[in-house]
């Protein structure tokens, strides 16, 4: 057992405090989004909900299954999320194992071009008319093709390939008549699975929040990702509650409502991330790390 002085007895306790305090700092907003979406909505508008649910109460998951939308847009978002993170994993492989090779002609240039779509871009409008060119709109495709292509995930795919898979795999598999694709799906993927379990969970999550594409690009509600269709929750309940023809109680009643759907939506949309996250998580840090230090 290490003997601590009494400095480092004093550090230590300093040290775990603030990170205790940190970690509330964190923890608490979190819980209280948990707490509330289990509470009565009168106890959540008065603010009565501090550290334990008050009034347990499942008015907030109910009111939105109540939705028919609700299963739909679970299940666009879910294909939304499995089509993107398959086309931008694709398309990462695709550019970071060419891109970590020496003898690529013109490698210089390549990552030039990409380097500079990372601080200047067209801008909203030439990105509406590109995907109204190219006849996405209104597709799910308007939202997985323009988010296949990820400049950062590029640059870690290739510094991995560079700095954990050994040059001289790939000099034996080229003597016994190995070529690019073959090494690449056979050896270079197998051998990078930490940095595609974090890639993936990085795409998944992006896909699995955005909305603002949808927003631009698809009119169709049967198409909408399920971030959207409980944006039109929250905005419809809100809307509701102006109505001239509701007497005092029934705006008081809606206004509750409201308040805790906010909270009972953010649970919903984040549980299934929060399923995902334990499976990926052993390879989460190996697979950061890796990318993020030896570059």
């Amino acid at each position: 057992m290490i003997k601590h002085s009494k400095k480092d007895r004093i550090f230590l306790v300093v040290n775990t405090s603030i990170l205790t305090l940190f970690l509330l700092i964190v923890f608490y907003p979190m819980w209280l989004v948990l707490i509330s979406s289990f509470s009565d909505p009168n106890a959540v508008t008065a603010g009565k909900v501090i550290i334990f649910p008050v009034g347990f109460s499942l008015e907030g998951y109910k009111a939105i299954l109540s939705y028919k939308m609700i299963v739909r847009g679970f299940m666009n978002s879910l294909v939304l999320m499995v089509l993107g993170t398959v086309f931008c994993l694709i398309v990462t492989a695709l550019g970071g194992y060419p891109l970590s090779r020496s003898d690529l002609p013109g490698k210089k240039y390549i990552m030039f071009i990409f380097t500079f779509t990372m601080y200047f871009g067209g801008g909203m409008i030439p990105y509406f008319l590109l995907i109204r060119d190219l006849h996405l709109m209104n597709t799910i495709w308007a939202l997985v093709v323009p988010s296949a292509l990820n400049v950062w995930n590029i640059i870690l795919m290739k510094t991995y390939f560079q700095t954990s898979v050994p040059d001289e795999i790939f000099q034996a598999a080229r003597v016994d008549g190995c070529s690019d694709i073959v090494y690449l799906v056979r050896i270079g993927l197998p051998l990078a699975k930490p940095i595609i379990a974090v890639l993936s969970l990085f795409t998944a999550v992006g896909m699995w929040n955005s909305y603002f594409n949808a927003l631009l690009f698809l009119n169709d509600t049967e198409l909408f990702p399920l971030q959207l269709v409980l944006r039109d929750i929250l905005v419809v309940n809100a809307t509701n509650t102006t109505e001239f023809n509701l007497d005092v109680e029934s705006i008081k009643r809606q206004q509750e409502m409201v308040a805790l759907l906010k909270y009972s939506v953010i649970v919903a949309s984040s549980a299934p991330l929060m399923i995902l996250y334990p499976f990926v998580q052993k390879y989460f840090v190996k697979g950061i790390m890796v990318g993020s230090l030896k570059g």
